[in-house]
């Protein structure tokens, strides 16, 4: 993994100069892209994991041919189930794709087909789920989505049959924050995506973190009075963030009454931060173990700083 400098890679970032009032500001991506590139392994990412060549951008596609793609969507090729929507996997002329099902019997779930076509046809990024095409009628509505094989974040942090180091976590974490500054900052309207968590966070087949499931995003304008804002998504990255390194849920059973995963974290900083990462990530006899140490305490007063912000605000 190559030497690790002393000094700590994020010893002069600290507090509110990693938020803006409109959001997650780019200075947080910096802190940590220029903290995670003192640690991090080089690596080649290509700029696509999937051959989409068989599906022309924005070709519609048929319901015959999606049922025929899903074994007529049966059990064995649904990846996931969603508040309304049922992903599926599917081969069509030997390229796998993730198909996003509509369960347009549930109240709201028209809308949240028509929110996430709306945002992703508008919106271009490394770090956000590729739309290839659609399938839409008056009873089935369908998106053809770029296929993730390594499966979501919330796999990789709560199986015993996963495991993602430090170099993967800060990584994956990097991707989420560049996929929320564009949402937040690349397009004429703010998007807010309002669900971010790590079951909608996809990983390619190269460990790129990708977010997903635009299904109750939000495009709103800058001074628009409302209960929904970018900082939101600002104090949801935070507790990814903490989950992330400390492998605990937010609602995880230990949390009852006043004691929350933040306030979790908040108590145990800076000396207890051993005492509250997942342990693996922590060997005794590792070198430089201190500099790893003082790297887990700046991430996780990132994270605190990220949730010091009230959503809606």
């Amino acid at each position: 993994m190559g030497e690790i400098p002393t000094g700590g890679p994020f010893a002069n970032f600290t507090g509110q100069s990693f938020l803006s009032n409109s959001g997650l500001c780019a200075s947080a991506i910096v802190a940590l892209v220029v903290g995670f590139l003192i640690l991090r392994r080089k690596r080649n990412v290509p700029s696509g994991s999937t051959d989409i060549s068989s599906v022309r951008a924005h070709e519609r596609v048929s319901y015959d041919e999606l049922r025929q793609a899903t074994n007529g969507f049966s059990e064995d090729s649904l990846l996931g189930t969603g508040s309304f929507s049922k992903v599926y996997k599917g081969v069509k002329d030997g390229t796998i794709f993730a198909i996003k099902v509509f369960k347009l019997e549930l109240e709201g779930a028209f809308k949240s087909f028509e929110t996430e076509c709306e945002i992703l046809r508008n919106l271009r990024h490394r770090n956000l789920t590729k739309v290839i095409t659609s399938c839409s009628n008056s009873k089935f509505k369908a998106l053809l989505l770029e296929y993730m094989p390594n499966g979501t974040l919330d796999k990789w942090l709560h199986s015993h049959d996963f495991f993602l180091d430090m170099f993967q976590r800060l990584d994956i974490l990097i991707d989420v924050a560049s996929a929320l500054d564009h949402l937040h900052n690349g397009y004429s309207e703010p998007v807010v995506h309002c669900d971010l968590k790590p079951s909608n966070i996809l990983l390619d087949q190269d460990m790129v973190g990708h977010l997903s499931d635009f299904g109750i995003a939000k495009l709103i304008e800058y001074g628009q009075d409302g209960l929904v804002s970018t900082s939101c998504d600002v104090y949801s990255f935070g507790i990814v963030m903490m989950e992330a390194f400390t492998r605990r849920r937010p609602n995880d059973e230990m949390f009852t009454g006043d004691l929350s995963l933040r306030h979790w974290v908040n108590h145990s900083l800076p000396t207890g931060v051993a005492e509250i990462v997942e342990a693996d990530l922590i060997r005794p006899k590792e070198e430089p173990l201190n500099t790893k140490m003082q790297c887990l305490v700046s991430v996780m007063e990132l994270a605190l700083s990220c949730t010091s912000v009230t959503p809606g605000a």
